[in-house]
């Protein structure tokens, strides 16, 4: 809210677009090593020797992304002078590559502890790192020192994210050793299907923001990304469940994977109940939101706001279908899945966008959320038949566009109408049997003591 309300559109529409270049170019710097080293530490926790396995697969890990993010690094910069970019943009990029380097620290300690399920240190790391982002970029926003001071401050805040989980790490006795050179090949050939579903995904997820900058300018590429920056708050809530699911899941696979079914149909359903009653509300609101959240100087991103939003839940349901089909061993299916949906995202941005503009990028974002689901859909056809998908998607659906429906039609100030339709989404709940005791009963046990690294 700050970043976008004190740079101004066009400056922010510069800025989101150093950010855009930035996010293409991540997947080089990890090539899908984090979610296949998180996998493997899962896997090999309860075996014996796991430890020493872990410790090895650490150090590879650690020097492979450091290397691959220096390459990162300069095809960044490169791509950046070769696309004609102005100056002050290539060195803003420059300048946040150095953050490659370090999140490849950062990331291959933080997936030692994801393996081992102390989400609980990393997360903390986490938000210490978004309050010292915080604090740096409020002093550079009322220093008027531009988005240079922003990119600086979310430096210092990686810088300190990399200390702490590397430190978490080795307090917990995972630490590096044993680097051999004559593993990555095959560490790399076993990474690559993760590897080319983040490639993928930070296409799709990018590539309408660089080419609103390259085609239609600062301003439409503001407008667009204030509102798509909804949607990725919105999906951080995804990103925590499935975050914290996914090594828990893959140990399960392991340990009991008839229970599996059950797990899943409570996950989507629990999904499904959080992201569309934001949808339909934002969709409502998506007016008096934008005032409220950006100034009447947003107004013109209403329009993409309310189609952009419903990829809210697709997302939700894409990140966890795909953590799905992983943990089933089968992640070159996700690679396809994703590749031909992010095919779609780009051939349809390339002929829309330079065209309609924003609000082209925002149908299109959409739709390629719909072709992976629809895609993962088929590909878990056997799983999904024992999932009740009526109490899973369409109540919690019809809910959420009953609440949607009665916001439309009672018009209020944002405050009473983010109450209301809170209530009336509740109620409906428990009165289309979503929701009940055992939802409550569940809630209070989600609490568990911290696990603890024990070789053997």
């Amino acid at each position: 809210m700050l970043i976008v309300r004190h740079l101004g559109v066009e400056v922010y529409g510069q800025y989101a677009a150093v950010l855009a270049f930035g996010g293409m170019f991540v997947f080089i710097a990890d090539l899908g090593l984090a979610p296949y080293a998180v996998r493997q530490v899962a896997r090999w926790r309860d075996v014996p020797g796991g430890l020493e396995l872990t410790k090895g697969l650490y150090a590879d890990v650690l020097v492979l992304r450091i290397v691959l993010a220096v390459v990162a690094a300069i095809l960044l910069v490169a791509a950046a002078w070769l696309s004609g970019r102005p100056p002050v943009m290539i060195g803003a990029i420059a300048l946040g590559a150095v953050g490659l380097v370090m999140y490849g620290v950062e990331g291959a300690s933080e997936s030692m502890l994801a393996g081992f399920e102390r989400l609980d240190l990393s997360s903390g790391a986490k938000v210490l790192q978004q309050a010292a982002f915080v604090l740096v970029g409020a002093a550079t926003l009322w220093l008027a020192v531009g988005y240079y001071g922003l990119i600086v401050g979310n430096l210092i805040g990686i810088a300190l994210l990399t200390y702490l989980c590397w430190r978490a790490a080795s307090r917990l006795g995972i630490e590096p050793r044993g680097v051999v050179v004559r593993r990555w090949p095959a560490l790399l050939r076993a990474s690559v299907p993760f590897g080319v579903i983040g490639f993928t995904l930070g296409l799709s997820y990018k590539f309408d923001s660089v080419l609103l900058n390259l085609f239609r300018g600062d301003a439409e590429t503001g407008y667009y990304n204030a509102a798509y920056s909804l949607v990725f708050s919105a999906v951080v809530l995804s990103n925590v469940l499935n975050t914290a699911l996914y090594p828990s899941l893959t140990r399960q696979a392991t340990v009991a994977p008839l229970l599996l079914p059950s797990i899943y149909e409570r996950a989507l359903r629990y999904l499904m109940v959080l992201a569309l009653p934001l949808a339909a509300g934002v969709w409502a609101l998506a007016d008096p939101f934008v005032r409220f959240l950006f100034t009447a100087s947003y107004v013109q991103a209403v329009p993409a706001l309310q189609i952009v939003i419903w990829a809210v839940p697709l997302m939700f349901a894409s990140e966890f279908l795909g953590y799905v089909v992983v943990i089933a061993g089968k992640e070159q299916r996700v690679a396809r899945a994703v590749v031909i949906s992010t095919g779609v995202n780009v051939v349809l941005n390339l002929v829309l966008v330079p065209r309609f503009g924003f609000v082209a990028a925002a149908v299109m974002t959409v739709v390629t959320e719909a072709v992976l689901v629809g895609q993962y859909v088929l590909l878990l056809h056997d799983q999904l038949r024992r999932v009740d998908l009526g109490r899973s998607l369409l109540r919690p659906a019809i809910a959420a566009l009953l609440m949607g429906a009665l916001l439309r039609l009672l018009p209020a100030p944002l405050p009473v109408a983010v109450a209301l339709g809170a209530v009336t989404y509740g109620a409906l709940l428990l009165v289309l049997g979503v929701a009940g005791y055992d939802e409550w009963r569940f809630i209070r046990g989600l609490r568990q003591p911290a696990l603890t690294v024990t070789e053997g």
